[in-house]
C-alpha cells in the first residue's frame, strides 16, 4: 500500500511538472524520462570518468600480477564494447528527446562511428596488446554491425580491431560460446564489461534476488579476474527491474520499478 501512494506522488509530481512547463509557454515533451539523469551522470560526471579510470587501473595492476605466472597459453583480454570500450550516451541521449526505434536507429550510430571512448579503455587495451595479449571484443552487437563496430574502433587506434577479434552476436550464440571459443587457444586473463553476464552466464535472466546472490558468491572475482564498468543508462538489472517484461506500457514500468524502492 505504501509503495502504491509513492507510485502515485511520483506520477502526480510528473505530470504538475509538464503543466507548469506548459503554463511557462515553454514545451517539454520526454521520450524516455527515466534515461534523462542516467545519461546526464554518464555524459556531465566526472565521478563517471573517475570510476572508469578506477577499473582500468585495477585491470593493468591485475595484468601486471599475471604476467609474472608462466602460461602455457598466449594471453588473451574478453572486453565488452558498448559502455565498456566505447561510450554510446549519445545515442541515449537523442532516444530521450526524440523517439528512436529500436534496432535501426542503433544501428544506424553504431555505421555512423561516432561513439567516444570509455575513459581508460584505449590506453589499458594498448598496453595490454605491448605485453603481448590479444585482445577479444566480445559483444551483442548484431553481426551485420560489424564494418560500423571496426570502423569506430580502428578510428581511435584500439588494437586487434579485425574481425577475428570481434566476436558480434550471431545465430543467437551467447557470449559464454564466444568465451569459450577464445579460451580454446587463448588463457584468458581478465575479462571486462558493465553487464554482468559479461562475466558469466549464470547470470542471464536471474531476479534481482538472484543476481545479489551470484554476485557474492563469486565475489572474490570482482576486481581480480573480473573489471567492472559502470552503466546507468542500461543492461541486464533494468531487464530484472521489469521481470524481463518487454511490453510494458511506460505506466506499467514506472509502477514496476517504484514497488523496488525501499523507504525508510
Amino acid at each position: 500500500m505504501k509503495k502504491r501512494i509513492i507510485f502515485l506522488i511520483v506520477l502526480s509530481f510528473i505530470f504538475i511538472s509538464l503543466a507548469a512547463s506548459e503554463e511557462n509557454g515553454k514545451s517539454l515533451i520526454l521520450e524516455d524520462e527515466s534515461m534523462l539523469m542516467a545519461v546526464l551522470w554518464h555524459q556531465t560526471s566526472a565521478e563517471y570518468a573517475a570510476l572508469a579510470y578506477q577499473a582500468y587501473n585495477i585491470a593493468r595492476l591485475r595484468l601486471d600480477e599475471d604476467l609474472q605466472i608462466k602460461r602455457e597459453k598466449k594471453r588473451a583480454i574478453i572486453v565488452d564494447i558498448d559502455e565498456t570500450a566505447l561510450n554510446n550516451s549519445f545515442y541515449n541521449a537523442k532516444g530521450i528527446i526524440q523517439e528512436q526505434k529500436y534496432p535501426e536507429e542503433f544501428y544506424k550510430w553504431i555505421d555512423a562511428a561516432k561513439a567516444e571512448v570509455v575513459p581508460g579503455a584505449l590506453e589499458f587495451l594498448t598496453y595490454a596488446t605491448k605485453k603481448g595479449c590479444e585482445i577479444f571484443y566480445i559483444s551483442n552487437r548484431r553481426g551485420i554491425c560489424i564494418e560500423g563496430t571496426m570502423k569506430n574502433l580502428k578510428k581511435f587506434g584500439f588494437p586487434f580491431a579485425d574481425e577475428k577479434h570481434i566476436l558480434l552476436k550471431k545465430d543467437r550464440i551467447s557470449k559464454k560460446d564466444r568465451r569459450q571459443i577464445v579460451e580454446k587457444e587463448y588463457f584468458i586473463a581478465l575479462l571486462i564489461g558493465d553487464n554482468l553476464i559479461d562475466f558469466a552466464e549464470v547470470f542471464k535472466g536471474k531476479t534481482i534476488e538472484e543476481r545479489f546472490a551470484d554476485v557474492d558468491r563469486l565475489k572474490n572475482e570482482f576486481g581480480k579476474r573480473f573489471i567492472v564498468l559502470p552503466n546507468s543508462m542500461h543492461g541486464e538489472w533494468k531487464k530484472a527491474l521489469d521481470d524481463y517484461e518487454w511490453n510494458l506500457t511506460k505506466e506499467q514500468m514506472m509502477e514496476k520499478r517504484i514497488q523496488h524502492l525501499k523507504t525508510w
